[in-house]
């Protein structure tokens, strides 16, 4: 499970606790930030890295169901593992509705803690490479000509060169030059690869087109 690329944050105002997993965590290569508060983890950064949360439900002033809203509607995508020693039913089907990982009550085994912070570190891990796939995607699709662009949504919608060629007023063989350079620069091997592309982008709409 070592991962020295990796963070995991916990939130917990039982200062032997925090103790007891930062020494759990680190003797498995795992960098870990301790905070004895909500106020406290939000005057810090974000690690640039696969990070997840150990939180305790109930904390001194903003509970911890009251952070993962907070984080929620600042869309910071952050795998949550919820930790408690007073856990009931409601609180943890709140709790996992919210998107929460894992709802631990204490005490609890080492190794339910670790697979909860596998799975989140490896959701995170995934997000991450998602975002960056889609930056360069992003980039890619504006080194495009305007022409170029117009064409490769003409393409994503099913629209035929020729079709293409008499809406904007250009020969087929112009439109296929276009098209040709635009999938060289998206880097895509085929049509239905550069439809993919269009629709990871959403460059189309989903309303139907008129032909």
């Amino acid at each position: 499970m070592s991962d020295a690329t990796s963070t995991v944050l916990v939130i917990d105002d039982d200062p032997d606790l925090r103790a007891s997993v930062g020494r759990l965590l680190r003797s498995l290569g795992i960098n870990a930030q301790l905070f004895a508060s909500i106020s406290e983890f939000l005057k810090s950064d974000l690690p640039d890295c696969p990070t997840c949360l150990v939180l305790d439900v109930r904390l001194p002033g903003q509970s911890g169901l009251d952070l993962q809203r907070e984080l929620a509607q600042a869309k910071r995508e952050l795998p949550i593992i919820f930790i408690t020693g007073h856990g009931d039913i409601p609180m943890s089907v709140q709790a996992m509705k919210g998107g929460a990982i894992e709802f631990l009550t204490k005490p609890f085994r080492d190794q339910d803690l670790l697979d909860a912070i596998q799975l989140g570190l490896s959701r995170d891990r995934a997000r991450r490479e998602n975002e960056q796939d889609m930056a360069a995607l992003r980039e890619r699709f504006g080194s495009l000509s305007p022409r170029e662009r117009e064409i490769v949504i003409q393409v994503a919608r099913g629209r035929l060169s020729k079709q293409i060629a008499h809406d904007i007023g250009i020969s087929e063989a112009t439109v296929k030059v276009h098209r040709s350079r635009a999938m060289h620069k998206m880097e895509a091997r085929s049509l239905p690869e550069l439809g993919r592309i269009a629709d990871k982008l959403k460059l189309v709409s989903d309303e139907p087109q008129r032909s």
